[in-house]
């Protein structure tokens, strides 16, 4: 494994830093002390910042030599609404909040590749680190480019990069085209006729409307879509009624669809709509269909790819890197920064969870688990991914 010495003398601090972060989680849109820890960081270091994008935003600016260039480097900052059973010293200080997906040390891993770059400048051009608000369903990614990202920081690709349990510590994963789907939301609400439980006949009963559309909907998944392209189709909540004796007004169906293309997210929600308002009408029932799409699949560019692949091969090996992982079904708001710009999104190794302190739960170290801490041992690995991604983006001529 080549890593930067200077950047593996800093790891004590880039520790410091990462745990001072997870002890204070704050969630999106909150982030306040964090985007200033960040910001005092990296004005400390002589890196001018942007403050205000997205609300909490921060944005580092690295320039050297003379090409107009730019590479943006992104990492995600807040942390999840959920109650941490760890107990080591630097556990949440925050009762209901906890960093359980690894953002604090995202944050520590960038702020360490900045430090490196303010220092040493081995590129022409300018480096965005981008330090950014809300990932957790807040989709500050997209918030930070309304508020003009891009335009205040032009540049030709963009970057991320997310901890992945049960990998290799260490190793690295990404794949071109689809590496994380689509987040999608619904709420139908079927609308009956209530009545005496004893006298069914009197009702138009949305439970059992529920229950059939319930069930058809698993067809689109069977029969109208390819099977081999991916999606899932999740009810999660089934909301109905108050009392045994009751047959209720509504009935209220709750879930997810995640695909990895927009093509067949259309088809998806299409078809959904199309069943629950026929088969409601089938019954004498009204249906109210409420479909969101929150982050779109995230969808890596070849290029930038394999260029990202080739910079990781030189860190840690060929063996260490899987440029063919499996996607998964989880979503990533970055996936609104690469509709604009190239780039490419990839995981490193947290481990299987040996790393935590004395004091962690009982629960397996996965990502939105209690249990769940960030591997300190991958810092000074993702600091210099970070650092050689730039300097290979932006060679000194």
């Amino acid at each position: 494994m080549k890593l930067i010495d200077p950047i593996v003398q800093f790891h004590t601090e880039l520790q410091q830093i990462r745990r001072d972060i997870h002890a204070h989680p704050e969630l999106c849109f909150e982030e306040r002390r964090t985007a200033d820890v960040v910001a005092q960081k990296l004005t400390e270091w002589g890196i001018p910042i942007l403050r205000g994008m997205g609300v909490t935003g921060v944005v580092g600016i690295i320039r050297n030599g003379s090409s107009d260039r730019a590479i943006g480097l992104r990492a995600d900052m807040d942390a999840l609404p959920m109650q941490e059973v760890n107990a080591f010293d630097h556990t949440s200080r925050h009762a209901g909040k906890m960093h359980a997906c690894g953002h604090d040390g995202h944050t520590a891993m960038l702020l360490g590749a900045a430090h490196y770059l303010a220092r040493h400048r081995n590129f022409d051009g300018t480096v965005y680190v981008i330090f950014q608000p809300a990932e957790e369903g807040g989709g500050g990614a997209k918030r930070m480019m309304d508020d003009g990202l891009f335009d205040q920081c032009p540049m030709q690709a963009v970057f991320g990069m997310h901890n992945w349990p049960g990998a290799t510590a260490g190793s690295f994963g990404v794949t071109p085209g689809p590496m994380m789907a689509s987040s999608n939301e619904f709420e139908v609400i079927v609308k009956g006729r209530g009545s005496h439980a004893a006298q069914p006949h009197k009702s138009i009963d949305p439970v059992m409307v529920a229950v059939q559309i319930a069930q058809s909907w698993q067809t689109i998944v069977t029969r109208n879509k390819s099977p081999i392209d991916a999606g899932v189709l999740s009810i999660t909540q089934i909301h109905a009624g108050s009392a045994t004796n009751v047959i209720p007004d509504e009935a209220t169906l709750i879930g997810t669809v995640r695909t990895f293309t927009v093509p067949v997210l259309d088809l998806m929600e299409q078809r959904m709509q199309d069943i629950a308002v026929h088969t409601a009408a089938a019954f004498g029932a009204e249906v109210d269909f409420r479909f969101k799409r929150n982050y779109p699949p995230l969808i890596n560019h070849a290029e930038e790819t394999a260029f990202a692949a080739s910079v990781m091969r030189a860190i840690v090996g060929d063996d260490a890197v899987n440029s063919a992982v499996e996607p998964t079904m989880g979503a990533e708001d970055f996936a609104f920064m690469l509709q604009e710009k190239p780039g490419c999104y990839v995981f490193i190794g947290n481990g299987e969870g040996e790393h935590r302190d004395f004091g962690h739960g009982l629960g397996p170290c996965n990502l939105h688990n209690p249990s769940y801490d960030f591997n300190d041992d991958l810092l000074p690995i993702g600091a210099t991914y970070w650092v050689r991604l730039a300097e290979a983006y932006l060679p000194l001529a």
